[in-house]
């Protein structure tokens, strides 16, 4: 798997958020971008889209910009990449056939493969959560364990 761009960005902009949760005011795309380095056009394309997954809220006007939806513990890396780029998966190969109904040798069972492994990456993206992201950040590493 291959993270995009856009689930890169999106979850620098989030962990940016993160650092700053609590009683904080909204944070300007502006203030994001400054402190992230991320391009602020882009950015505002990237944030819309989680605001549109419920992960942030945006206030407008003076003293607006975007805070975090939830608490950073309910927050997870997968739902930042899903949010941005759809659904985590292996790749783009349909579902596994039922019942031995396979049309090429060998297509069913890399199928199956193939969602295997698109669930075990769902799974480890979702075990990290902003909270986690935010401790490794303020130089608490959290140990990561293997794949199951």
């Amino acid at each position: 798997m291959k993270v995009s761009t856009r689930g890169d960005y999106a979850s620098r902009a989030l962990l940016s958020l993160a650092l700053r949760s609590g009683e904080a005011p909204p944070t300007s795309v502006r203030d994001i971008a400054e402190r992230t380095g991320l391009p602020q056009p882009y950015l505002e394309q990237i944030l819309l889209a989680l605001k549109g997954a419920g992960l942030v809220r945006s206030k407008r006007g003076v003293g607006g910009g975007y805070v975090l939806a939830r608490a950073p513990e309910e927050i997870t890396l997968g739902q930042i990449v899903s949010a941005v780029d759809g659904p985590i998966m292996a790749g783009d190969f349909g579902q596994p056939h039922e019942n031995g109904a396979c049309d090429h040798e060998g297509q069913c069972v890399l199928l199956t493969v193939w969602a295997e492994v698109g669930d075990h990456m769902r799974h480890h993206l979702d075990s990290f959560t902003l909270a986690d992201i935010v401790a490794r950040a303020r130089g608490g590493l959290a140990p990561v364990g293997p794949l199951d």
